[in-house]
C-alpha cells in the first residue's frame, strides 16, 4: 500500500500528499473549575461556554482559559465553580476586532469534559487521547 492516493481530475492525475501524522493539536487538563463558567449564545444559534481551569505547573498555581461549543447536558453538569475536571481538547488562537484593534485570544477548545470523580469516565477520555496519538 503506497501512503500517496492519485486524485483525478479534468487534467492528468496528481498525487496527494501523505498526512504527517506527527503533528498533533491535543491538549489534556485536570484542574478546578474556577469561578462561575459564562455562557453566551454565538449568532450562528450556538452556545459557548466559557471557563478558568485551574492547573498546575512545575509545583505553582497556572490557569488556562477553556471554551466548549454546543456543550452536552454532562459537561454542563460538572461545570460548577470548584469542580475537578479533566479536559481533552485543542489550543486554538482566534482572532477579533474590538474598538477598531485586532485582538487575539489563546484558548483549549474541549471536545469532551469530564468530572475526575469518575475514574471510569477519565480511563475512557485517555484511551481516548492515547488512541488519537497511535493513529
Amino acid at each position: 500500500m503506497t501512503s500517496t492516493n492519485p486524485i483525478r481530475t479534468n487534467r492528468s492525475p496528481i498525487e496527494r500528499p501523505s498526512i504527517d501524522h506527527t503533528r498533533i493539536n491535543m491538549v489534556l487538563l485536570r484542574g478546578q473549575v474556577r469561578a462561575g463558567p459564562h455562557e453566551r449564545a454565538l449568532p450562528s444559534g450556538s452556545q459557548v461556554v466559557q471557563f478558568d481551569l485551574i492547573t498546575e505547573v512545575d509545583g505553582s498555581p497556572a490557569t488556562a482559559p477553556v471554551s466548549v461549543t454546543d456543550p452536552t447536558s454532562s459537561m454542563r453538569g460538572v461545570l460548577v465553580e470548584g469542580a475537578e475536571v479533566v479536559v481533552l481538547g485543542q489550543v486554538n488562537r482566534r482572532f477579533f476586532r474590538v474598538g477598531g484593534r485586532t485582538q487575539s485570544r489563546t484558548e483549549v477548545v474541549a471536545r469532551r469534559i469530564v468530572t475526575a470523580r469518575r475514574r471510569s469516565a477519565v480511563a475512557r477520555l485517555l484511551a481516548e487521547a492515547a488512541s488519537a496519538l497511535d493513529r
